[in-house]
């Protein structure tokens, strides 16, 4: 039977419970979904998980699952990227159909089991420590930048030999001063004449917003002020998605902890809450739900936490917007995969579309740089081969501006298209910032 007639759902992750961590169990929950993606194939042209899958099974002596070995298996987890595409676009077994089939969050159980097992790599760990990587970097900026840099041929070799980092592979900058530093003097008093004067928006400065790149955060903070909304810049800790892809779910479980009760007092005072980078909205609104299904403040922070893009198109439709001038552009928009796993339609678009002249053009296809995952040796040349398709589909006739919303996939889409033998843009940045453009801010 293939298909549902219900709304996919996503179940509790049952990680405090020792069964969920049983390897044999594992196991056969990991050989039962493969011999069913093995028989339906749809997931072939998404990330390499499957194409693995399906060449191991076609080139076993009898062509069955049961002849994979544990390393073949292996090779599969690793080639996730947790993007959710797959149960997001592709599947037609996810729950509540019969079959239960969530492969990335199966993936995700595999990864648990790993990191019990002080399985999960030195450098997966220690990129996962965000906040401090990021208040060390910020520190010595100067030198951080210099050694992190493309094309350094002194320390780029040692850092790939030390940490398994690509030489090639864009490792975002850092900034001397991280935004929430900057923000109390930079961030606008509220234009009263806004439609939207009264409101109050806290932005939530993921890490590589405070540290790496405050550039869509300066650009929300003035879009979200010229219409009115007392505007606020906060960075209580990173969201866990490093160490979500790590499987370490009590870090994570942790952090919405922490976060949560962080926000639960602002949200009382009625400030909505918007995080700058997608990838945080996801765990905000869905991940962290599922991790911590019984508490209150995580519930409430669901609630009230809207993607940027999805928030601006929210304030359209509420109380209209800050009359825009026309700007006769064409925006090529990179519908970034943990925007879409929001399931809140490509907003981006959107929001763009109510610029004056202004022509979006949307491309759903993944980057390839799946978080961290794209940065390392091993998966460098696979991150460049899954983005190539994206990158000629975002240059295609030549557009004005190039956007995306994942702060990753921007860098990274300019590497592939040089590889492609083009031009990159000097920047691809968020579609925020073609707004604060547009209103000449």
């Amino acid at each position: 039977m293939e298909g549902s007639l219900e709304a996919p759902t996503r179940h509790v992750i049952p990680w405090r419970d020792e069964d969920w961590y049983d390897e044999a169990a594992l196991d056969a929950e990991l050989r039962r979904v493969f011999d069913i993606c093995h028989g339906c194939r749809r997931c072939f042209n998404l990330c390499d998980s499957f194409p693995i899958l399906f060449d191991a099974v076609d080139e076993s002596p009898s062509e069955l699952v049961e002849d994979l070995s544990k390393p073949q298996i292996q090779a599969v987890i690793d080639a996730c990227t947790l993007c959710d595409m797959c149960f997001m676009t592709k599947c037609p077994y996810v729950p509540p159909h019969p079959f239960n089939l969530d492969f990335p969050h199966l993936m995700l159980r595999a990864r648990a089991v790993e990191n019990r097992k002080g399985e999960t790599s030195f450098a997966d760990r220690e990129l996962a420590q965000m906040d401090r990587n990021g208040k060390m970097g910020s520190a010595v900026a100067g030198l951080a930048n210099w050694a992190t840099a493309e094309g350094n041929g002194l320390t780029r070799p040692l850092i790939e030999s030390v940490a398994g980092i690509d030489r090639r592979a864009h490792l975002p900058p850092f900034m001397e001063v991280p935004l929430v530093n900057k923000a109390p003097g930079i961030i606008p008093a509220p234009n009263p004449d806004g439609p939207a004067f009264g409101r109050k928006v806290a932005i939530y400065a993921g890490c590589h917003d405070n540290f790496n790149d405050g550039t869509p955060g300066e650009a929300a903070m003035k879009v979200f002020a010229h219409n009115g909304l007392q505007v606020r810049i906060e960075h209580p800790d990173c969201c866990g998605m490093p160490k979500l892809e790590n499987g370490d779910l009590a870090a994570v479980a942790s952090a919405a902890e922490r976060i949560s009760t962080h926000f639960a007092p602002l949200i009382a005072e009625g400030w909505d809450i918007v995080p700058l980078t997608t990838s945080c909205a996801l765990m905000l609104k869905f991940e962290w739900p599922l991790i911590e299904p019984g508490n209150e403040a995580v519930a409430l922070l669901s609630r009230h936490t809207f993607d940027v893009s999805e928030y601006v198109v929210r304030l359209a439709k509420d109380v209209g917007l800050t009359p825009i001038a026309p700007m006769a552009k064409s925006v090529s928009v990179h519908f970034a995969c943990h925007s879409r796993a929001q399931n809140m339609g490509p907003k981006a678009m959107e929001m763009l579309r109510l610029i004056p002249e202004a022509r979006p053009q949307l491309t759903e296809r993944c980057s390839g740089h799946g978080g961290k995952w794209g940065i390392f040796k091993g998966n460098f040349d696979r991150a460049v081969k899954i983005g190539k398709p994206t990158a000629r589909s975002v240059v295609k006739g030549d557009p004005d501006i190039i956007v995306s919303e994942c702060p990753l996939a921007g860098p990274h889409l300019r590497q592939v298209i040089a590889a492609n033998g083009g031009e990159p843009p000097a920047r691809i940045g968020h579609p925020i910032e073609v707004m604060a453009q547009a209103y000449d801010l």
